[in-house]
Order: C-alpha cells, then structure tokens, then sequence
C-alpha cells in the first residue's frame, strides 16, 4: 500500500487493537454469553482470552514476516498461494467484519437511545447507527494519523470509565451470586467460548497497519499481545462485576445494555448513564478502528484482484474503499437484522483464524515461529469451532445454515469478482523491520 504518511506507533497500535476489541464485544455480547455460561462466564472470557493470544502470536510472527495493509488477506496469499481457496477466505473475512461493523453501529444505537427521553422511537437506533458510521468515514479520509491520535483520545476515556466501573462493581459484588455452586455444566462454559472469543477478535485490526509502522517486525507482535493482555483483564474484572451484582436472567433480560444495567445496584441512574456513555465511546472507537482495517482489507484485495479496483483508488489520505465498504455497513446498520451475527461471526471467524495458522505451519521456516505454538492455535481455534457448532446444531440449527450460506456466498462472490477483474493476482515479496 502507498504509504502517504506514517504515524502509527506502538502505544497507537496498541490503543487501535483494545479499541476495536473493546466495541460491541463487551456491552453486546455479555448478555448472550450469559445465558450460555451464566455467572461462570467469567471462565469463558478467561479461554476466549487464550485462544486470542494463541491467534495473536501466530499473526503477529506472519506480519512481522509480511508487514501488508491486508493483514491476513496477504498471511492467506503467503500460506496457501493466490487461488481459489484464499481469495474465498479473504472475501469470507471481508463480509464478515463488514457485518460485524454493522452490529457495532446498532449497539452505538441502541446505547444511544437509551440515554434519550422515555418514549424515543425504536427508528432512532438505525438513525443513530448510520450517523456514527458516517461520522467516522469522513474522519477516516484523513489517513492514518488522523485516525490513530483520535482512537487513542477515545480509547482512553473509555478505558477509564470501564476500569473504575469493575473496580467499583467487584467492591460492591454479592459473593454468592459468583459460587461454583451457581454455575452451568461444564460442556456449556465451554460452549460459550466461541462467543467470548468474538469479544476479542478485533485485534487483528493491528495487522493493517503494519505498513504504517516504522518497525512493524519489533512493533506488531508487541503491540497485538500488549492489547490482548489488556482487554483480557478488563473483561474478566467486568464479568466478575456484572454476573457479582446482577443474576444471570437479568443480564439476558437487559440484552445489549447489560453493562449499564450492571451499574444501577451500586450506581443507581447515574452509574447506567456513565456507563452507557463509556459504551458509546467504545462503540464509536471500534467502529474507526475497524474502518481503517476494512479499507486496507479491501485495498489488499483489489491489489491481488479479487476486488474491483476501485477498491484501491486514492480518496484523500485513504481509498475509495473506504466509501464502498462504508455504504454497505451504513445500508446493514440501517435495513438489517443482525439478531443472529455473533454466533454467524464467531464461528466464521474463527474458522478463518483456523484456516490462517494452518497456513502459517507452512511458513514456519519464513517466520520463525514456534511450530509448537502455532499448533496450539490451530487445535485451540478448532476446538471452538466444534464445540461452538455442537452447541448450535442442539439450540439454534438454523444459525449453521447461515454460516454454510455466507461460505457459499463468499465462494461465489470471489469467483464472479475475479472473473470480471480478469487480474493475475499478486504476491508481496517479504520485507522485514529495521
């Protein structure tokens, strides 16, 4: 990618990467963890957290080998050549985090319209929803630099408010709301990993910005696993709060506020709107985070000629790209029911992430990786995806029809697209860091 300017340093990388994690994963998908795990979710963000840092390894070796805007559309090229098979993964990849992006714009919504007068209309969320998209597509036609100082400023103020809030929250937890003895079975805290494990799958968005790094081969893996660190200790702290002052059919009760619902025991009002605010500063964040990230993915693709060209055509600082996949997430946000997206996302993803180690072991020698490690990826990614598909096929088989739809769809759609492209696709020679 033409770098147009660099900026983007490791506490930048840093605050890109627990941005994007800390969106709608946490205010979102709390509530449909817990009806998973209830009060023992605590232990799923604990696995969830192991497999991101597993994945976080593997990534982070591959991108310090092939520092590409892509990010894992180019570790896919490395991995298993250009083809049939990687272009359908990277288009799978690119439908999937802009559906994603799609349930991040309704959680802003939906957090924002609780914070309006009694009686708003539901519309609201979809307005709501499309305004903050379009805000940060305009904010992302600055580049790089524009984006990172702006994630970092959010980041941070969220991140205060979250911490204080956990900090408080396991102060004032009722201990027996939290006992083994109130816990699931065990097959269903494992089942619930897969939906935990999406809460973190937003880190990878610090592979796209490898380009932008002085030294992405120091900066990139420091970076990914510093942020993974972060995020799993604030999200154990918020399970811990949240299921310690709430029981579990209140969580699910309260959907995709449930944070905020957590606070009113302590707080009252004025904790659910403190936290409701945090919510929508991490929403928003996640979604500037992820933009920047979806605009390099598509960037990458049309390089390789698996996306139109215009994918790749310079608007500002960045790519008209960045307009398409911005139209497209503002038409899901404002037209689509994405009731069903977290389990549809989490399995797909991480059968990509699966999909990528697999990939790597072939690269082994090229990164340096420890074949041990990569193989803990590659089983840890697999077993969520088993465990999260037979939890599925007992409770919502309908869900398994839609993920074999998306492949399909993204099989077809990489198909039609390169075949009108008619482009030979290209490899990236590697580069290491200084």
């Amino acid at each position: 990618m033409r770098k147009t300017q660099k900026g983007v340093s490791f506490w930048a990388a840093v605050a890109m990467g627990v941005g994007a994690m800390v969106g709608a994963g946490i205010f979102a998908l709390m509530g449909t963890a817990g009806a998973i795990a209830g009060s023992a979710v605590w232990i799923s963000f604990v696995i969830g957290g192991g497999i991101a840092l597993l994945s976080g390894y593997s990534f982070g070796r591959m991108g310090a080998r092939y520092p590409a805007a892509g990010g894992l559309v180019e570790y896919l090229v490395q991995g298993f050549g250009p083809g049939r098979f990687s272009g359908t993964m990277s288009v799978m990849m690119y439908l999937g985090a802009i559906v994603g992006l799609s349930l991040v714009a309704r959680t802003f919504g939906t957090y924002a319209v609780t914070l309006m007068p009694q009686g708003t209309p539901q519309i609201m969320v979809p307005v709501m929803a499309g305004t903050v998209v379009l805000a940060f597509m305009i904010l992302n036609l600055g580049g790089a630099r524009a984006m990172a100082r702006v994630e970092t400023l959010v980041v941070v103020i969220k991140m205060a408010v979250l911490v204080v809030f956990a900090i408080a929250g396991l102060i004032f937890i009722d201990p027996a709301q939290l006992s083994p003895a109130t816990y699931p079975p065990t097959p269903s805290i494992l089942f619930s990993v897969a939906i935990t494990f999406f809460a973190y799958e937003g880190f990878r968005v610090i592979t796209n910005a490898a380009e932008d790094m002085d030294n992405p081969a120091r900066t990139l893996p420091r970076a990914i696993m510093t942020s993974i660190l972060l995020v799993m200790v604030v999200y154990v702290a918020l399970a811990l709060s949240v299921f310690g002052n709430l029981p579990p059919e209140k969580v699910i009760a309260a959907q995709d506020y449930a944070l905020a619902e957590a606070a009113r025991p302590a707080f009252g009002q004025t904790g659910f709107t403190i936290v409701a605010i945090a919510a929508l500063f991490s929403t928003a964040s996640a979604i500037n985070a992820a933009l920047f990230a979806v605009t390099n993915v598509g960037y990458e693709m049309a390089r390789k000629g698996e996306l139109p060209h215009a994918f790749g055509t310079p608007v500002g600082h960045s790519r008209e790209g960045l307009l398409i996949s911005g139209g497209l997430i503002l038409l899901m946000a404002l037209f689509f029911d994405l009731s069903a997206i977290a389990e549809i996302g989490a399995i797909s993803m991480l059968m990509i992430h699966m999909v990528t180690h697999i990939g790597h072991l072939r690269l082994i020698r090229e990164t340096g990786a420890n074949r041990g490690m990569i193989w803990a990826a590659v089983l840890a990614n697999g077993g969520a995806v088993t465990l999260g598909v037979w939890h599925l096929i007992g409770t919502k088989p309908i869900v398994l029809f839609w993920i074999l739809c998306f492949g399909t769809a993204a099989f077809v759609i990489e198909m039609l697209l390169h075949s009108a492209t008619g482009r030979t696709i290209a490899t990236r020679t590697p580069r290491r860091g200084t």
